[in-house]
């Protein structure tokens, strides 16, 4: 972990203890995640909220490290503009993104990552009332405004404050596993998957770890259009497989049935269009494949937690005529 003079507390601690709680729900054995924070130097590092932060080691006892890193996280807060200036942070940050597993930034540490020239050309996320400023200062990267946080490659990106700990969560899931991830966040009292119209929810990630070269083209099927007729027959056809084959070999490669699969697209399409129209319940129901209003209640309650027409209610943002599909542009 990544952080400096007036970074925000909460980007630091917030997804450090979601990675940390993860050791409560697995059997006995190495820490899951073995966490070193970095600074400047070592020591009490100052954080907007007044509190300090504890720094083991120095970036540069860190760069001479030999050890590879699995997760390097940078933090965000309101010292940000200070340490895109800060060429000794910039260097290690740089030199510790080629031994990384993956990296990571939480708020504005996604402006550090695009100043380095690690986003270009990347879908990327950040604080809302920073995402402007990231698409005008850094215009080769792909800022996408309403996600909670976005994964292109090894590169993670979330938006602000406690976003960094959805993030963190998703980590949590991909390496244990979702029922650890659910358990860790019922610790936390964190939702598992956040409601609102937010990229992390979106199928494409589904689709985007896909390998397999028919069922990939499946699964872009489903999201172009989820409100054709997406039976396991008429898909399996379309992937020239038989409906067995298919069946498993998606399975395999999404962790899901293709009717799960499914319906997840279509509750996808379907809350964009809560989200971002005034089409009316029935219609959307029909466009996006759950024929009637009941059908799409009861698969929001199930989902969601809560009726399509509340959901509407507390996430609708302005009115439009944006057109109805899988995921938000």
């Amino acid at each position: 972990m990544v952080t400096y003079p007036d970074a925000h507390i909460l980007d630091v601690v917030g997804p450090l203890e979601v990675l940390t709680g993860a050791k409560f729900f697995l059997p006995r054995g190495p820490e899951p995640y073995e966490i070193t924070v970095v600074a400047a130097e070592p020591g009490p590092v100052s954080t907007t909220s007044g509190i300090a932060v504890t720094a083991q080691a120095s970036f540069d006892e860190a760069s001479r490290a030999e050890t590879p890193i699995d997760t390097l996280i940078i933090s965000g807060g309101h010292g940000t503009m200070a340490a895109i200036e800060d060429p000794a942070l910039l260097d290690f940050v740089r030199q510790a993104a080629t031994r990384a597993r993956r990296i990571v930034s939480i708020c504005t540490g996604a402006m550090i990552l695009a100043e380095i020239g690690l986003l270009n050309g990347r879908r990327a996320t950040t604080h809302w009332w920073w995402c402007p400023i990231l698409e005008t200062r850094y215009p080769s990267v792909l800022v996408e405004r309403d996600a909670i946080f976005v994964q292109d490659g090894n590169i993670w990106t979330s938006a602000g404050v406690t976003a960094g700990m959805d993030l963190a969560l998703a980590l949590v899931e991909s390496d244990f596993g979702h029922d650890i991830a659910l358990q860790v966040a019922r610790y936390n009292v964190m939702y598992m998957m956040r409601p609102g119209g937010q990229s992390q929810f979106s199928a494409h990630l589904v689709a985007d770890r896909a390998e397999d070269p028919a069922i990939n083209a499946t699964l872009r099927h489903i999201l172009s259009d989820p409100g054709a007729a997406l039976t396991v027959t008429a898909l399996a056809a379309r992937a020239c497989l038989s409906e067995r084959t298919f069946a498993r070999r998606f399975r395999e490669e999404t962790g899901m049935t293709p009717a799960a699969y499914v319906e997840a697209a279509r509750l996808q399409a379907a809350r964009v269009a809560l989200e971002t129209t005034g089409t009316g319940i029935e219609q959307i129901a029909r466009k996006t494949g759950f024929q009637s209003g009941e059908r799409m209640r009861r698969a929001f309650q199930r989902h969601m937690g809560i009726s399509a027409t509340e959901y509407r209610d507390r996430f609708r943002g302005s009115t439009g005529d944006a057109p109805i599909r899988a995921s938000p542009a």
